[in-house]
């Protein structure tokens, strides 16, 4: 069975990649582009809704799609942006819009750190049924930027341990901590499960 990413997020994608051992393919590459509602009011609602909805737009059912809802919170802002991290500074906004906005939100409390996590919700989806996993990232948001690495809010988050953000962090380092390498080592066990059935 081939395993078909249902995300549009480019930096999303080279993460899956590099974190799974097998092949796996945009949902671009074989249906184009697709919007998603994303209406959810958690991560792993709008993950089961991505996932569900490439599924029953595939012609064969001998795909394993896999979604992921992710998002950063922080308790002192209330929990925002949460599941609106993706759109935080609106609809069309570019990951710089959205880093800033928080940037800028952290400032106007009079913060330069405080704690946040990130939240990884990963949504499996075959014929054999529906599973969804978590993995978490605990540490530090700062009210300015550092380092080029990573996507999203990665310039401006410390994770639990270290010193640098994860936008100046290795990639290895990172792969090794993120929400995501933790929610995926979940997934692995299930997916390698529903290919030994096919």
């Amino acid at each position: 069975m081939k395993i078909v990413l249902a995300t549009g997020n480019r930096g999303k994608l080279r993460e899956f990649k590099n974190m799974c051992e097998v092949e796996v393919i945009a949902f671009s590459d074989i249906l184009g582009k697709i919007e998603i509602v994303e209406d959810a009011d958690t991560f792993k609602g709008n993950a089961l809704i991505k996932a569900q909805t490439i599924y029953k737009k595939l012609e064969s059912k001998e795909y394993i799609v896999i979604s992921d809802d992710s998002g950063i919170s922080v308790p002192l802002l209330g929990g925002i942006p949460g599941i609106y991290s993706a759109r935080y500074a609106g609809e069309d906004a570019s990951d710089k819009e959205n880093l800033y906005k928080l940037v800028d939100a952290l400032k106007e409390v009079g913060v330069k750190k405080t704690p946040a996590y990130y939240t990884a919700s990963i949504a499996i989806v075959s014929k054999y049924g529906e599973y969804v996993v978590h993995g978490w990232m605990h540490g530090d948001v700062l009210s300015a930027t550092r380092g080029e690495k990573g996507f999203g809010y990665d310039p401006m988050f410390i994770p639990n341990g270290y010193t640098q953000t994860l936008g100046e962090l290795d990639d290895k380092v990172k792969k090794s901590i993120s929400h995501r390498a933790k929610a995926l080592e979940l997934a692995k066990p299930i997916i390698q499960m529903l290919q030994r059935k096919s």
